[in-house]
This record gives structure tokens, sequence and C-alpha cells, in this order.
């Protein structure tokens, strides 16, 4: 009877996908101890957080994707009233606007976007699926643009150009026009010197200059790039050992449990430690594509694939920021960061790629 319930449970989880994100969780847990100076408090809420998004992950795991695609237009506006409310009432940290209180706790509803804004685009094309024309991708390219433009005023550009990329991807796997695609990017690198005098900000023009010059600022703008870049190099071949990074223990290395996190898991494991972490990346996303292409319907097809493309964007930028090829944008490396909205967020996407294929087999039988 209770194995019977078990399977029940789990019967829309795929099972090595789980595997490969258990290691995953587990390569986050020990980094995170390590990272906060053996703080059990934080290791703690790390593991609550962890607990709430796995349970998240399997209840959304057991959603149809026609169910999904219901809740699509409402997540769409809760996401964009609640960043309204961020634009009026929300906390500054640092000098962005980013967070809201509720009270008992406070949330990034840009992080939340991230599934809210390919989950409404999807939901459009499947729509409209029948008579798609450029006229429903200019409708669909303003339904990309407005969280955009909240979220670009908080500011956070890091926040902005992966959102962005993520709605790009829905468009593109819908069967947007390679002359659009080819016409936008002109534009675009066009723009690019408006852009640099005019809407970004001096901050974010010096994290630019300091890509290229770390040591022009060696204690201000260029020290996250340094120390980062220093830990990473510093591991060598096998790392340091496990709670060993001189790095990290002797404070060096700023936002170790967050953003830099993968700076702690390179001194402390090394070339082979990032191989091994790399690969099983690689693997995440490929089993995530796979499952991606074998749903059933367009909505499921264009979500699950825009879910593993931004995971793949995520974990991409990241490691680029830490290793000091990108500039920093505080994007956190997914599933091992610590960070109660990124880990619910991304665990939530897995959630629905599982969901698609799943109902799938059981409507075959």
């Amino acid at each position: 009877m209770i194995r019977r319930l078990l399977l029940r449970v789990v019967a829309h989880l795929d099972g090595p996908l789980m595997a490969m994100l258990g290691l995953l969780l587990l390569i986050s847990t020990a980094t995170v101890f390590s990272a906060s100076g053996e703080n059990t408090a934080r290791v703690f809420d790390h593991l609550v957080n962890m607990g709430v998004a796995l349970t998240a992950m399997l209840l959304i795991s057991h959603v149809p994707p026609q169910r999904l695609m219901q809740f699509a237009p409402p997540a769409y506006v809760l996401g964009l009233l609640l960043l309204l409310g961020v634009a009026m009432f929300g906390i500054v940290v640092n000098g962005s606007r980013r967070w809201l209180d509720l009270g008992i706790t406070r949330i990034q509803p840009s992080e939340l976007m991230r599934l809210a804004v390919p989950m409404m685009l999807a939901w459009y094309l499947q729509y409209k699926q029948e008579i798609l024309n450029w006229r429903h991708f200019a409708v669909a390219f303003g339904l990309l643009a407005a969280p955009l433009a909240f979220i670009a005023k908080q500011p956070d550009l890091g926040t902005t150009l992966l959102i962005g990329t993520s709605g790009f991807l829905v468009l593109f796997l819908g069967g947007l026009s390679w002359k659009v695609i080819g016409g936008f990017a002109v534009v675009a690198g066009a723009a690019l010197p408006l852009a640099w005098n005019t809407l970004l900000h001096d901050y974010q023009r010096q994290r630019v200059l300091t890509l290229i010059d770390p040591t022009s600022d060696p204690l201000g703008a260029g020290y996250h790039i340094i120390q980062s870049t220093i830990a990473v190099g510093s591991g060598g071949v096998v790392g340091k050992g496990w709670m060993a990074g001189t790095q990290t223990h002797l404070d060096f290395l700023p936002e170790r449990t967050t953003d830099f996190i993968f700076a702690v898991f390179s001194e402390e494991f090394g070339l082979i430690g990032n191989l091994f972490l790399l690969l099983l990346y690689a693997a995440i996303i490929w089993r995530g594509l796979w499952l991606a292409a074998s749903a059933p319907s367009l909505f499921g097809r264009l979500l699950s694939g825009a879910i593993m493309f931004t995971f793949f964007t995520y974990a991409f930028v990241n490691m680029g920021m830490v290793s000091g090829i990108l500039p920093v944008v505080g994007v956190p490396l997914p599933l091992v960061s610590y960070g109660g909205t990124s880990m619910l967020t991304v665990l939530l996407g897995f959630g629905i790629v599982m969901s698609a294929a799943t109902h799938k087999k059981l409507v075959k039988t």
C-alpha cells in the first residue's frame, strides 16, 4: 500500500534527471557549508529552501501542461503587479530597488518572472499557432518588453538581459523568422553606442571597463574579479580540499555563498572538480532538452525548451563572470548558490519540464 502510494507520488518525476539534480544539490550543500564558514544556521536555511523548492517541483510535476496553460496569463499579470509594487514600495539594497517586503518574508519578483514570461509567451503562441504572422510576434514582443522595462528600471541589467534571452528563445522556437532575428541583431549592434551613453548607469559602465582591466581599481570595482580569478586559479588541478580554500576562509572572496560560490568550489576542488561540475550541468541540460523535445504540445515544447536554455544561460553567465571573461552582473549559479527564490524558480522549471514528458506517457497508456 505504501509502495503504491509512493509510486503515485513520484510518477511524474524523471528518474535520471532527478538523480542528477540530487547530486547537484548535494554539491551545493557541501559548498555552502564551506563557503559560509561552517555556519550551520545558513546551511539549515539552505536546506529549508531546498525542501520547499523540491516540494513545489513535485507538486507542479503533477499539473498537466493543459492546466499550466490556464495559469500562464494570471501568473504573468501577478508578476507585473509585483514588479509595479517593487517600483512603488520596494526595498532599496545597495542602490537597487529589487525586493518586496511581504511582512513574513521578502521576495524578488524579477526572479519569478523568469518562469512567468516564457509561460505567457508560450501560451500566446500556442493560442495563435494556426494563424501566426508578424502581427502576433509583434504582440509577443510587447508582452516581453513590459516586464523588462520594470526590471531594467530597478536597475537590474543582468536579470533584464537573461529574462529577455529566455523570452527571445520562446519566440525563436515558435518560428520567428531568421530575417527578423538578423534585423534585430543589426539594430541592437547599431544601438550599442546610444545604450552605452544613455541607458547604462555609471556603475554598469564601470563593470564593463573593469572587465577589460580589473587592475585599474584593484580595491574597488576590480576587487571582485581579481579575488575570484585568484581563487579559481589557486585551486590548480586537484584543488586545496573541502573547507581548505584560503581565499574563502580568510575572507578575501566576496559574496562567496551566492554569486561567487563557483570560485569557492574551484579553489577547493580544482580543475578536476570543475570538469565534473561542467559535465553534470551538461548532462542535466541534455536530459532536460530530450524531455522538452518529447512534449506533445507546442506550449510544452516552447516552455520546456526555453526553461532549459535559460538554465544553461544562467550557469554560463555565472561561471564566465567568476572566471573574469564576462562582466559582474549578479547572477547566481543555478541550484548551487544560496538563495531561496532562485532555487524555487529553477526547480519549478524542472517540474514543468518533467510534467510535459510524463503526462504524455500517461496519455499513451
